[in-house]
């Protein structure tokens, strides 16, 4: 078997300077030369030429700024609807007793969902506008025996009536009622008061 001998890259080349006399040399041959190219080159870089060639260069065309593009700041967003609130422990104990009055009252069972949720918004504008403070609203406890026997599918679709929007707008907050006005079937609607 051959041995052969390592491959070791070649050294690399040393760049060596042109000495005063080919500098003499190359700069009287640049002269000479007619450039073709409109730009001269420099031979020499020298304070006195840079600005000889800066004073004889054309200007460098201004660019035109791009165009700004601006979107649309988007509608402000209306405030969110306050938060529905519980009536307190001490004003319902008194709704109950009768102490504290109701203003209005709306019986909705027997209603379809439908009519019972338009009865009820047209209901809480009215006490809204009128500056009612306190309302009544019956839903019934829905059917408890036979075949039908769905349990008050008012009395479950009234709540989230009175969380949507349209109707936080309007109402306060809300509490089942005390038995003597209803119990489960019937809640205590605390009204907004209009500015």
């Amino acid at each position: 078997m051959k041995r052969t001998p390592p491959n070791d890259p070649p050294a690399p080349r040393r760049r060596r300077g042109l000495s005063e006399e080919d500098r003499a040399l190359w700069d009287s041959v640049a002269r000479q030369v007619k450039p073709l190219r409109k730009k001269p080159r420099l031979t020499a870089i020298e304070p006195d030429a840079e600005a000889d060639v800066a004073a004889t260069s054309p200007k460098p065309r201004k660019l035109k700024p791009a165009p700004v593009i601006t979107t649309p700041k988007p509608a402000p967003q209306p405030p969110a609807p306050p938060k529905l609130v519980t009536l307190g422990r001490r004003e319902r104990s008194q709704i109950g007793r009768g102490r504290k009055e109701i203003d209005a009252r709306i019986d909705l069972h027997g209603m379809t969902q439908a009519r019972a949720h338009r009865a009820l918004h047209d209901f809480l504008h009215r006490a809204h506008r009128d500056g009612l403070a306190l309302v009544l609203v019956i839903t019934g406890k829905g059917k408890t025996t036979g075949p039908e026997s769905e349990r008050g599918i008012l009395r479950r679709q009234v709540p989230l009536w009175l969380a949507l929007p349209e109707f936080r707008t309007l109402v306060v907050g809300y509490d089942a009622a005390h038995i003597g006005h209803g119990g489960e079937g019937a809640l205590y609607v605390r009204v907004r008061r209009s500015r």
